[in-house]
């Protein structure tokens, strides 16, 4: 290749790092409305015993029944069958759809979740999902990425198991979208939103970061603590994709050999 053609190739390379778009994910974050705001969603009764703590909102629709409030207690707003939460519900609805749409990439039937660590990507179940032990989460470095569980009909967790992320994985971007009901063990540690068919249930001294949503059913919980925080595990010094450093290398070489052909070339004129 010629000097003046190895420069457009670079050149041409650099431009493509600049104005190219990033290579998309596979699976994406479905767009949560009005839900966002909730801890806890759900359709015919929510019901809470002993001291479970909310931060995020409250409700239900188009059921009227919420039990237990207080002695539980949540630090927004609680919305029963009002606009807000049967707007809420129909956010809902569109998000469990969209979720159960995506691709799989993965199909995990059969398995336990437990003792597994998974990359981003949608993890199926055809029926049942079973969670004993340590469910690792790694985001390997990518804030943005996306965990996604299909699961056909009920999920379980036993008592004292626990969803943990690293490597930059958000819990704002973990997604379990149940066929029917979800029931998380005693003690049990979770992550991620639930957004269940029918129904949640927590059993005593369960926690959850993320959202509890259940489409008709109802939301049962025992002194827990359920959170909308989203945060992100320890992440690394942000670098670029092997593509991108790739092509920037190019464009570097390529300015690099200009002007070293210019500086050659003043010098000979000189002489």
């Amino acid at each position: 290749m010629t000097r003046t053609g190895f420069s457009l190739v670079a050149g041409v390379a650099f431009a493509a790092l600049l104005c190219g778009p990033t290579p998309a994910l596979a699976q994406t974050a479905p767009p949560l409305g009005s839900t966002t705001s909730f801890a806890v969603l759900g359709s015919s009764t929510v019901t809470s015993t002993g001291a479970t703590s909310l931060t995020g909102d409250l409700g239900l629709s188009p059921g009227t029944s919420v039990i237990g409030f207080p002695p539980g207690i949540y630090s927004g707003t609680l919305h029963v069958a009002d606009g807000v939460a049967g707007t809420a519900q129909t956010d809902l609805t569109a998000a469990y759809t969209n979720l159960a749409g995506q691709p799989c990439t993965q199909n995990l039937t059969g398995q336990n979740l437990g003792g597994l660590t998974l990359t981003p990507g949608v993890y199926c179940f055809s029926t049942s999902a079973q969670l004993t032990g340590t469910l690792t989460l790694n985001a390997q470095g990518n804030s943005a990425a996306v965990f996604i569980f299909q699961i056909g009909s009920t999920l379980t967790t036993a008592t004292n198991s626990s969803v943990v992320v690293i490597n930059a994985a958000s819990l704002c971007n973990i997604f379990w979208q149940v066929g029917s009901s979800a029931t998380l063990g005693t003690t049990t540690s979770f992550a991620g939103n639930i957004l269940a068919q029918v129904s949640v249930t927590l059993n005593t001294g369960a926690n959850a970061t993320g959202r509890l949503l259940a489409r008709t059913g109802a939301v049962t919980l025992d002194t827990n603590t359920v959170t909308t925080a989203c945060t992100a595990g320890t992440a690394p010094v942000p670098t670029l994709p092997q593509w991108a450093a790739a092509l920037l290398a190019a464009g570097l070489l390529a300015l690099g050999y200009r002007r070293l052909r210019r500086r050659s070339a003043g010098g000979a004129r000189t002489a």
